[in-house]
């Protein structure tokens, strides 16, 4: 990819994507309402919460709830931590991508909501709050700051998003270190027609459910 100058969404720009945001979050939340309700009475009929947040790292540093439909087993902790201790590959897998394409922590109904990317409905929530943007890098952890080196400041100069470059060009099928640098051209080439392209790319993305695990 070629990469231009900055275009750090700021000023007139950055009050057009939050405008954009909250209304077509609300309208996705009225829309999606009946799959959401369904979805959260089958994970309620199987015990627990049905839904789940974990702190992620948003716009300036500032850690945030990030909701989504529980896909995991109850004790996912214990259950991960025994695993990658019983697992050397397991373990070297998830030092790399934070990720597991095996994951014993994630219940049959996870799964399918997970490889649907319906687990992540819920965050229109925290777009139409504010933590979160339609369109963005993925959300991350504090523990994968430290992956980001100097390209953290890029990250940090927006909010995250439910889908955003990495999404629509590989997912999971690409390195973490991939990852990162397509977070960091999005950020410096950013322009209200790439966000429009990526959304556009994503339908696509998810039926095809590339990368997705």
């Amino acid at each position: 990819m070629v990469e231009m100058d900055y275009s750090v969404i700021t000023g007139l720009q950055n009050n057009i994507k939050r405008i954009f945001d909250i209304c077509a979050s609300f309208i996705a939340i009225i829309v999606s309402s009946p799959i959401m309700l369904t979805i959260f009475l089958l994970i309620m009929r199987d015990g627990g919460a049905p839904l789940f947040s974990h702190n992620r790292v948003g716009r300036g540093g500032v850690i945030f709830p990030c909701l989504k439909f529980r896909s995991m087993a109850l004790n996912a902790d214990e259950v991960l931590r025994n695993f990658l201790a019983n697992n050397q590959n397991a373990a070297l897998e998830w030092q790399e991508t934070q990720k597991l394409q095996n994951d014993p922590r994630i219940s049959s109904l996870g799964k399918f909501l997970r490889k649907t990317s319906l687990d992540e409905l819920p965050q229109l929530f925290n777009v139409l709050k504010g933590d979160m943007s339609l369109v963005g890098p993925r959300p991350i952890v504090a523990d994968e700051v430290a992956h980001y080196r100097n390209k953290i400041f890029d990250y940090q100069k927006v909010r995250p998003g439910i889908t955003g470059l990495w999404q629509v060009s590989g997912r999971s099928n690409l390195s973490y270190e991939q990852r990162v640098n397509l977070d960091s051209w999005y950020v410096k080439n950013w322009s209200i027609w790439h966000d429009f392209a990526i959304l556009l790319k994503t339908i696509p993305a998810v039926l095809r459910r590339d990368g997705a695990y």
